[in-house]
């Protein structure tokens, strides 16, 4: 299994472009199911997860063709549905969360889908009801196999209903949409998702002949159609991986200039930063971090502690608050920092207090961040990455750290970061894979 040595205390400085967005393309690369015409898609990060997912779709009967630098084409017309209820599939499937995403194409289009119980990150408990619930209310039939971990979920034709979400899911909003499309009569979602990457599938599915309206509010209508067509389909930016760069560049006390981040997309990212203390200036659509020898957190108006929490959108998108806590280590002052939706997230915490970072748990939620105001270096450490968000929170710690850290189970940095040691090795970062 692949390490990174990390030899810290190295300032960064330069530019850096973002990869495409992984939680985008694990959802537009599902839309490709629902029809037989070629869709090809721009930008798409060369990542392990969405890798993953462009191998179960070739097995799956999906012609692939990559047709250029990030780009790939793809054609649905010989689909294999008996391949879900192959063993290969459950091992596959299983082991990637976003595989779920092909279970509404399949069911609007086939008129059935099978999904093992996913993966993905270990963060708690990340449950699959509202997909479900969605799917019943369109018409299908639900069905879990206890024994073997395998949902089963029939119906055809669905039709369209009026429902209220239990949660706004993005990806369970996603999956109903895409399911939506080809049911018959009028969806109406209510509490939907309405994150960026939601509202790209929207645009993508209204380019292929489907009637999405609401898009960018958390009341969607689908009114069904017939058949859906072929399109051209580019990624946003990661907002995840642009995030991680700005929290980088104030820890290690860097110069870096993020291009062509989409900033009308950010939403409140840039405003959470600059509370941490970062200081940041926008230049056209790129965004340029000075070096800071400083930085202090913000406070409420009535001088009582900043507190950081996610929220679905627009507010903070929780694969950002490992981010911001280790942003916070080296800021003055303190900040709480809330981590509402997963109740295994700030476990990694642990690694950074080895380190030297004065955190306090306060609960599986809560954690309590009094900044160092670099009078304290962070000490060099080994540790192991246990999800891909923390394990990216432990790289910037190790990139501002004194001496030689070593991350193990970098894969996970690996699902969700396209050759990050290379790319920060070109700021000037000093990473080794072995």
């Amino acid at each position: 299994m692949s390490v990174f040595e990390v030899q810290g205390g190295q300032k960064l400085k330069g530019e850096i472009i973002p990869q495409g967005a992984k939680n985008e393309a694990l959802q537009v690369l599902c839309t490709v199911l629902l029809t037989d015409e070629k869709v090809t898609i721009a930008n798409i990060p060369n990542i392990v997860d969405v890798n993953k997912l462009i191998e179960l779709l070739s097995e799956l009967g999906v012609k692939v063709e990559k047709t250029g630098h990030e780009e790939y084409t793809f054609q649905a017309n010989q689909v294999n549905v008996d391949y879900l209820v192959s063993p290969e599939f459950k091992k596959k499937g299983g082991s990637l969360r976003g595989s779920m995403m092909i279970v509404g194409p399949m069911l609007t289009r086939f008129g059935k889908a099978y999904m093992p119980k996913p993966g993905g990150d270990k963060i708690g408990r990340r449950r699959v009801d509202t997909h479900f619930m969605g799917f019943e209310a369109l018409g299908a039939t639900f069905n879990y196999q206890q024994d073997n971990e395998i949902y089963e979920v029939e119906g055809k034709p669905l039709r369209g209903a009026y429902m209220l979400l239990d949660e706004a899911s993005v990806t369970g909003t996603a999956n109903i949409v895409m399911a939506a499309t080809l049911a018959e009569g009028i969806t109406t979602i209510y509490n939907a998702a309405c994150e960026p990457y939601l509202q790209q599938l929207c645009k993508m599915l209204n380019a292929m002949g489907a009637k999405i309206t609401g898009v960018g509010s958390n009341l969607l209508s689908i009114e069904g159609v017939k058949k859906l067509h072929g399109t051209t389909h580019r990624l946003l930016p990661d907002m995840i991986e642009i995030g991680s760069f700005i929290g980088m560049a104030a820890v290690t006390q860097s110069e870096i200039t993020i291009k062509n981040v989409s900033y009308d997309n950010l939403g409140i990212i840039p405003t959470i930063f600059a509370r941490l203390g970062v200081k940041m200036e926008r230049r056209g659509d790129d965004i340029f971090i000075p070096e800071q020898e400083h930085y202090e957190i913000d406070t409420f108006i009535d001088g009582s502690i900043l507190t950081v929490s996610d929220a679905i959108w627009p507010g903070f998108t929780p694969d950002l608050i490992s981010i911001a806590l280790v942003t916070a280590i080296q800021a003055r002052g303190n900040v709480l920092i809330h981590q509402k939706m997963f109740e295994s997230r700030l476990f990694f915490v642990d690694k950074l207090i080895d380190m030297g970072a004065q955190i306090i748990l306060c609960d599986p939620h809560r954690a309590t961040v009094m900044g160092l105001d670099r009078k304290v270096q962070l000490r060099a450490i080994s540790m192991a990455s246990p999800d891909i968000r923390a394990g990216v929170a432990l790289l910037i710690a190790a990139l501002s750290a004194k001496g030689k850290s070593v991350i193990f189970n970098i894969n996970q940095i690996d699902r969700g970061y396209q050759n990050i040691d290379t790319r920060l090795n070109a700021l000037g970062a000093q990473i080794l894979r072995k």
